[in-house]
């Protein structure tokens, strides 16, 4: 059974940082490109970050370029979101997501499996 888990949401000031984790299991992690979405209340899922499979490419959505940057461990299974500088706008429900075809990154549909989500909130 493949399982996504976040880990590392919370309430932080505007300005501060989080640094969300995701690990997997029940899938060979190595073969899968991975990516961070997140969902307002009211609003559509929408991509933040995406990292291929050796995480040599990586990808970003604009309103989050330069704040967040994603990573992943290959030998932990694990992927991460690194989120500074953070303005209120990015509070939302976060989730991983995994992909075995390579389909476009900002897509939900292209990811075969999901975590359960983790909130962040951010306060003014």
């Amino acid at each position: 059974q493949v399982q996504l888990v976040e880990s590392g949401g919370g309430l932080v000031q505007a300005g501060g940082s989080l640094r969300l984790s995701c690990a997997t299991s029940g899938l060979t992690f190595r073969n899968y490109g991975v990516g961070w979405f997140r969902q307002a209340p009211g609003a559509e899922r929408e991509f933040v970050a995406a990292i291929s499979r050796s995480g040599g490419s990586t990808s970003y959505a604009d309103s989050v370029k330069g704040r967040f940057t994603i990573s992943r461990d290959n030998a932990k299974k694990t992927m991460y979101l690194q989120m500074n500088n953070l303005k209120p706008e990015d509070t939302a429900v976060y989730f991983c997501a995994a992909r075995g075809i390579h389909l476009p990154d900002e897509i939900p549909g292209s990811y075969d499996y999901w975590g359960q989500g983790t909130q962040v909130t951010v306060s003014s």
